[in-house]
């Protein structure tokens, strides 16, 4: 099994939309929080290193404000 993004546990845009029928259809949570290498790629995690917060909960990993 390939390893997840560390952030997984508390980030809050998984927390409260891993069940989303949006979320699923877009495989957003399968691009990039369920893989380590892609989760890099994550506009979350971006925003977290740069400013050393967590972005608001309905930020996509994509960018996009649901």
């Amino acid at each position: 099994m390939p390893e997840r993004c560390e952030l997984l546990n508390k980030c809050g845009f998984f927390l409260n939309f891993k069940g989303n029928s949006e979320v699923v259809k877009q495989g957003w949570i399968r691009t990039f929080c369920e893989s380590k290498e892609k989760s890099e790629k994550c506009k979350r995690k971006e925003i977290r290193r740069t400013t050393g917060k967590p972005p608001k909960d309905n930020m996509a990993p994509t960018g996009k404000l649901l």
